[in-house]
Order: C-alpha cells, then structure tokens, then sequence
C-alpha cells in the first residue's frame, strides 16, 4: 500500500507541474484568437490528465479526512478538511465548465464565454496547489497512515 501512495503521489505532484507550466508558458508560445482562446489539442490531455487527478483527490482527502478524530492535531484536521473541500470545489467547477466544452451540441448558455474562461483561469491555478499538496502528502506519507 505504501508503494501505490508514492506511484499516486508522484502522479499528482507530476500533473500539478504539467498543468502550472503549461498554464504560464501557453501565452508565450500559442497565439489566441476570438474563435480559438486557447490550445485545444494540449488541453484535450490536460483536462483528462487532471479530471483523473481530481477523481482521485477527492477520494483519497476523503479517506483522510475520515481518518482525522478527536485525538489528532488542530493542524491535522485543518488541512485534511481543506485539501477535501478544495478538491470539490474545483471538481465542481472543472466537471461544469469540461462538459460545457465537450457538449456536442453547444445548447448549454447559461453564461457568457468569458465566465467559462474565468473559470478556466481559476481552475487552473488552484489544481497545481491541491495536487501538489496532496502528491506531498502522500510521498512524506509511512504505511501507519
């Protein structure tokens, strides 16, 4: 068990420094248009990247949020609490904007383009943080866990 926490910990922290660099490095390179805001063809594997990142952050801060009880410390308890919650928050923002994305037909509207690239920007840079704190976590982690 303590292996599968290093391969998944190294994967997380991996797919925190893909999306950061990308994230700052794509307006050096990629030149946007009105019709084409963004890379798709990289972001395609990103956003799969990071949809099976969130799947399993969420999974694994819950087991550990579970895991906290009255003996454990202060600090303990507040960052599983906030690594839990940190990881729904950006699933439900991801899961909303990705599927607005791939929707075939494009009758989903509620919002404005630059609402769905806020979010984008949000998600973005808060990923990184989540995985990488949670990827840590899991590398400084022993099998008593």
């Amino acid at each position: 068990m303590d292996s599968l926490k290093k391969v998944i910990g190294v994967f997380l922290i991996l797919v925190a420094a893909i999306v950061a660099i990308h994230t700052v490095a794509e307006p050096l390179y990629y030149k946007s248009t009105p019709d084409q805001p963004y890379n798709g063809s990289v972001w395609l594997y990103l956003n799969i990247l990071s949809a099976i990142s969130l799947v399993i952050g969420i999974i694994i801060s819950y087991i550990r949020k579970s895991n906290v009880s009255e003996s454990s410390s202060v600090q303990e308890y507040i960052a599983a609490n906030t690594l839990f919650f940190g990881f729904m928050f950006v699933a439900i923002l991801f899961f909303w904007n990705w599927f607005g994305l791939i929707n075939p037909g494009g009758d989903y509207t509620p919002t404005q383009s630059e609402t769905g690239s806020m979010v984008w920007i949000i998600f973005d840079a808060i990923l990184p943080l989540l995985n990488g704190a949670l990827g840590m976590h899991l590398l400084r982690s022993n099998s008593s866990d």
